[in-house]
Order: structure tokens, then C-alpha cells, then sequence
């Protein structure tokens, strides 16, 4: 008996295959294959599967696909899909929710809020031991609140989306912007104005987005994760060191902020749906 796990990214596709005897990793670019077609490649592998679990950097609600920024869709209906055509139980979710699961796990919290920086930005709540889900499990969608307005389109079809000024794709997006092919990179934006222009509204915008969600949320415990944030340990420092200018004075009592150790909280949480609706 096997069980597939999925964490579909904005820029990779990292999965497990798994039994009590054996474990198969895979990575590859989210760009190279739709997630049904995936699926369908590891099932023709792995007939014996029971169980598939999805981490999903898009809207998911009741195992459909709603829109996915980063993403191209190949098969919005994927619960009902790949049951129908496999007998297998599929469960799908957004992938900070997934990796909130993980990380309320790690920390054995009940009141915990994380914002992860990536190809994306998103952000996740659990309160009281629930995941705060909204009325279509959409709840907390932080990069898609209205910000600044720009030269630049995101991915769902607005100018003024947060996630354009704080993310991996939205830093690549001003570079074009600005007539560079170099990758964003934190780290490098000191060599022109327009690259510490971008480092500069990537960090206003970071701060921005912590504090709107400590606002909001009130968590005992904030959780920083993400490639980006991986790759700019300074970020915790300098949120810990203005987080007060920007949210509310009295939801930053007792707050603690700390980085996520978790290798993959997404694909850990995926793994964790499991336990969904038994």
C-alpha cells in the first residue's frame, strides 16, 4: 500500500511516494506538467496507491481548483476526477493551509498565524486549534488585497495586488520592468537604483503584510517560511525590529516571531490531510 503527496508550487512540483518500507522523492518545475497529468504519470508507476494528498498554491474549495495566480490549471474538478478514475481518496487544500497544519504540529500551537514569501506570498491562521478557512476557504488571501498600484499585472488580473511588490515573481516583474533579465535576489539589489527601489518596496511591503496579519489575526505565535525568506535570515531581524509601526500595539503582547525548520511544511501538511473528514 502507497500514498502519494503533492506540494504544487509556483515554481516546483515536489512530491512523495511513500509506504512503510520505502520512499520516492521527485522535484521538477510546476511549469513542465499539469497536476492531472502528474498524477496520472505516478499512478500509472504506482497502481497500488490508497491515498493522494495535495498542498496547492492556488484556491481550492471542496477539492476544485478556483484560479491558481501561478499556475496553469489542467483540471479545475481534480477530487472528483482522479476518483472517479482511480477509485483513490484524494484531498486537496491551498498550500499555506497545508503548511499551517504542519507548522501548529511542529510548534504544538493553537494560536498560530505564518507568512510564507516565495514565487508567491500567502499567509495561513489557525485559532483556538481551528484553521480559519472563510466561507469558500479562502480566508486570509494576503497577497491579493489591495496595496499600491503599479505598472505591473498579477497573475489574477489586478494592478495593486500586495504579492506584486512582496514575492520571488513579483521582484522578477519589476526587473522586466526595468529592462533586466538577472533573477530576483534580496541579497544582489544594491547594484542600480531600480534594484534597491525593489529591495526597498519588498521590505516596506513585507512589514506592511506581517503587520496587517498580527493585526488581524492576533497569534500567539507568527511563523516567517517561504524560499525567499529562507534565502533572507535579516527579514526576522528587521520585522522584529519595526513590526511596532506597523500593527496594533496591543495584538504584539506576548507575540513571539520565529523562522519555520521545517523542510517542507506544504508537503508535510499534505500528509496530514489524511486525517481530514475521518
Amino acid at each position: 500500500m502507497k500514498k502519494l503527496v503533492i506540494d504544487m508550487g509556483g515554481t516546483f512540483l515536489r512530491s512523495e511516494v511513500y509506504s512503510s518500507t520505502e520512499v520516492i522523492f521527485e522535484t521538477l518545475s510546476s511549469y513542465e506538467v499539469g497536476l492531472l497529468s502528474y498524477i496520472d504519470r505516478v499512478m500509472c508507476l504506482h497502481p497500488e496507491t490508497t491515498f493522494i494528498g495535495i498542498s496547492y498554491a492556488g484556491q481550492v474549495e471542496n477539492g476544485v481548483i478556483l484560479s491558481s495566480p501561478n499556475l496553469i490549471i489542467d483540471e479545475p474538478e481534480i477530487q472528483k476526477t482522479v476518483q472517479s478514475r482511480y477509485g483513490v481518496r484524494l484531498e486537496i487544500d491551498n498550500d499555506l493551509n497545508c503548511a499551517i497544519r504542519a507548522e501548529a504540529a511542529y510548534w504544538q500551537s493553537e494560536n498560530i498565524a505564518a507568512l510564507y514569501i516565495g514565487t508567491g506570498i500567502g499567509a495561513a491562521v489557525i485559532d483556538a486549534g481551528r484553521l480559519v478557512q472563510g466561507s469558500r476557504n479562502m480566508a486570509f488571501e494576503i497577497g491579493h488585497i489591495p496595496y499600491q498600484e503599479s505598472p505591473l499585472l498579477c497573475g489574477c488580473g489586478r494592478s495593486n495586488c500586495l504579492e506584486l511588490f512582496v514575492s520571488g515573481s513579483g521582484m522578477a516583474k519589476w526587473l522586466k520592468h526595468y529592462g533586466s533579465e538577472q533573477p530576483p535576489n534580496l541579497r544582489r539589489f544594491n547594484d542600480s537604483p531600480s534594484e534597491r527601489t525593489i529591495a526597498s518596496q519588498f521590505e516596506e511591503g513585507f512589514l506592511y503584510a506581517a503587520g496587517t496579519l498580527v493585526t488581524l489575526a492576533n497569534p500567539e505565535l507568527l511563523i516567517l517560511g517561504g524560499g525567499i525568506i529562507t534565502e533572507n535570515p535579516y527579514l526576522l531581524s528587521l520585522l522584529k525590529e519595526n513590526l511596532k509601526n506597523y500593527a496594533l500595539k496591543p495584538s504584539l503582547q506576548g507575540l513571539r516571531i520565529e523562522m519555520s525548520v521545517l523542510e517542507n511544511a506544504p508537503l508535510i501538511g499534505a500528509k496530514l490531510l489524511e486525517n481530514d473528514h475521518e
